[in-house]
């Protein structure tokens, strides 16, 4: 790829600076995903490996308000939920279960691009406690991604009995974000889920993830030189380096949105607490 285009491409951006911070974009951009917000506060993604019980975690913050689809020109099902909690209406994206996000699949294609283009209020990631290293993969894939993460490592009962016992308050601390234990087919640690939700969707905590820097030493001069020009092409942007990643490894879909201007219209906004609402305390920080 030309590196020349990020210039040209930054532009555009650079014009509707001000707009683009706006949610005008983001729901366009969700719309095209095929997610309708109109009525809804807030976007709550759901991922995670298959087999986490992710759906179980899905129909237990759902119930009955969801329906399936399928996502835009795809066949991978789609299914879509929502939940109140604190007064706020939240909609639930099930993404598909995938074990990384190098859109090698179509799976991980939907489940990358939901992320990055939809920019969700709230990633959640729904991890088995009893592979917890397995699928710690794509908890940091994500987190390259958006640091607007919530961990939900279910399947807690299961691991118990397997004698094993997972630190909750220590891996949030080595991951930089909130991390929830559930079994959510019991029932068990779902309101502390939703309140780890809202929290970060409000803002009252703000997370500050760890990403590994472990590239190595041949690619570290390219890359930090192609992270600069991304920074410089599109201001904001909060993760120009996983970008300059994907475009040294030649992923078609980041090319083309460098080339369409679309990664000009992502800003991690600051989430801003609903103004009905009591002004919120200071954010609490979950740093490494």
């Amino acid at each position: 790829m030309n590196t020349n285009t990020l210039t040209r491409a930054g532009s555009p951006a650079a014009a509707h600076e001000a707009c683009a911070r706006c949610d005008v974009f983001r729901a366009a951009r969700l719309r095209k995903l095929g997610v309708k917000v109109d009525r809804w506060d807030y976007v709550v993604a759901l991922a995670g490996n298959p087999n986490t019980g992710k759906s179980t975690v899905f129909n237990a913050l759902t119930g009955l308000r969801q329906h399936t689809g399928n996502w835009p020109g795809k066949t991978v099902t789609r299914a879509e939920g929502g939940f109140e909690y604190d007064g706020r209406r939240y909609k639930l994206v099930d993404l598909p279960g995938t074990y990384s996000l190098l859109s090698t699949s179509v799976d991980e294609q939907i489940a990358r691009d939901f992320i990055l283009f939809g920019q969700p209020d709230v990633t959640v990631i729904v991890a088995d406690a009893t592979r917890l290293e397995r699928n710690l993969n794509l908890v940091l894939q994500v987190l390259e991604i958006t640091p607007r993460v919530v961990l939900c490592v279910n399947l807690v009962d299961e691991a118990r009995r397997h004698g094993l016992e997972v630190d909750a308050r220590q891996l949030a601390r080595d991951l930089g974000v909130p991390v929830v234990l559930t079994a959510a087919r019991r029932g068990q640690g779902l309101a502390e889920l939703l309140g780890a939700i809202a929290d970060v969707a409000t803002g009252r905590v703000a997370c500050r993830p760890h990403r590994l820097a472990t590239d190595p030493p041949a690619l570290q001069p390219a890359l930090k030189e192609l992270t600069a020009k991304v920074e410089t092409a599109f201001p904001g942007l909060p993760n120009a380096r996983w970008v300059a990643l994907r475009l040294l490894a030649g992923d078609e879909s980041i090319i083309e949105a460098v080339r369409r201007g679309e990664l000009g219209q992502l800003r991690e906004p600051a989430p801003v607490a609903p103004t009905d609402q009591p002004a919120a305390r200071q954010p609490a920080i979950v740093a490494p």
